[in-house]
């Protein structure tokens, strides 16, 4: 009872009983304002400002929460940038290795391609048997053996040209240009091989051998290529096999020209007499001297008067020395391909069997040894055991010393 009285006046004291007066236009009313709607105001009042401090806490506090949690979300994609970038720096990487030793692999492949190219260059040039790996050094598969005589005088100015394009077919420029060119070069050494080779065929065509009768496949060096080994898929690009298949094409015309060339070089293309001489009796049928009726002659009697010397028409070896039936004093020279020249009625001879002849050593003297009717040169040339017209021969040379 106690306790309610002092709340009560506690009551009365904080929120007695208060008159407002108001006055207006003369009239004045007032209000009376009881505890208990002062205690209501002040409460609603109360309310009102512990609502605003709540409000404002949470705006507050709150947008702090909100800005770290926005921090920690831009850490996060920051992250994931580095570890992107990161990712791509590494791809990156990889791949400029990648491109660095495609690159160096490209380069090393042009700088064989170019040695190959030097090499047949230096064989059509100046001769001279070598060995060229065409793309892969000691271990290629592909081996080419080529051999060319030194440049006939019409196709030097050519091969000069062609040797100054060399050095532009190098390591510099764009690589799809540096590959035209290189084809364009291996294009124009094939261009002159053949030249040289249907040249010599020319030459052969002139002797009425004719380079039909003659296997260019016989006793031939390389090119020595497995093309089954070329097709098998060991080269690192079908770009390097493409080139290591045309380069062996190449080879094999570069090859058949070293042949024909050979076997032209070594025909008996020369006078068979050191002086001047004139032929006496044609090839073909004839009248027999002795029988006095037609008969075949397989050479020509050519006369320059006694001890005339006798020479070698071609390079070759002395494959016989003696005597032979009709013949007399014979000396038979093997110029290879199966060509051989005979020198027969010789007075005396000097050459040796198995001896190595230049054109124009001197094999013996003429005479008149044999079935003969006085000092003269019975000269045959035989190819395969078959006699030609030794006339058509020493045309030929003729035409080769003209050109």
């Amino acid at each position: 009872m106690k306790s309610t009285n002092k709340v009560s006046d506690f009551v009365r004291r904080v929120f007695p009983e208060r008159q407002i007066y108001h006055r207006s236009g003369g009239t004045v009313r007032y209000f009376t304002v009881s505890p208990l709607q002062q205690i209501i105001l002040a409460g609603a009042a109360a309310a009102l400002v512990g609502w605003s401090l709540f409000a404002s806490a949470t705006v507050i506090f709150g947008q702090n929460a909100f800005n770290v949690g926005s921090a920690s979300s831009e850490v996060s994609r920051l992250e994931r940038w580095v570890q992107d970038f990161k990712a791509k720096e590494a791809l990156a990487t990889s791949q400029l290795d990648q491109r660095t030793e495609a690159f160096q692999d490209a380069t090393l492949e042009f700088q064989r391609r170019h040695e190959t190219l030097a090499t047949m260059l230096e064989a059509l040039q100046t001769g001279g048997e070598l060995e060229a790996s065409a793309l892969r050094g000691n271990s290629a598969s592909l081996l080419v053996t080529a051999s060319i005589e030194e440049a006939d005088v019409r196709q030097s100015q050519r091969l000069a040209q062609v040797e100054s394009r060399l050095p532009r077919v190098g390591l510099r420029g764009d690589v799809s240009k540096i590959r035209d060119e290189q084809d364009v070069f291996l294009d124009e050494i094939e261009d002159i091989a053949v030249e040289r080779a249907e040249a010599a065929r020319g030459i052969l065509q002139l002797t009425k051998v004719g380079a039909g009768r003659i296997s260019s496949g016989e006793n031939m060096g390389g090119p020595a290529v497995s093309f089954s080994t070329l097709m098998s898929g060991q080269f690192a690009t079908p770009e390097e096999e493409r080139f290591a298949v045309r380069v062996a094409q190449v080879a094999a015309r570069m090859e058949e020209a070293r042949y024909f060339e050979d076997l032209v070089n070594n025909l008996p293309l020369a006078t068979p007499i050191g002086i001047p001489s004139r032929v006496t009796s044609p090839f073909g049928m004839r009248i027999d001297p002795f029988r006095k009726r037609p008969s075949w002659h397989g050479g020509i009697d050519m006369g320059a008067g006694w001890n005339a010397p006798i020479v070698a028409a071609g390079p070759g070896k002395v494959v016989y020395a003696g005597t032979k039936s009709g013949y007399g004093r014979v000396v038979d020279v093997d110029h290879g391909g199966g060509f051989v020249s005979r020198y027969a009625h010789l007075k005396r001879i000097v050459a040796k069997k198995g001896q190595e002849v230049e054109i124009g050593d001197k094999l013996g003297t003429m005479g008149s040894t044999g079935r003969s009717t006085g000092p003269h040169l019975h000269y045959e040339v035989l190819f395969h055991g078959k006699q030609y017209n030794p006339v058509e021969f020493i045309k030929a040379g003729k035409h080769v010393h003209e050109d």
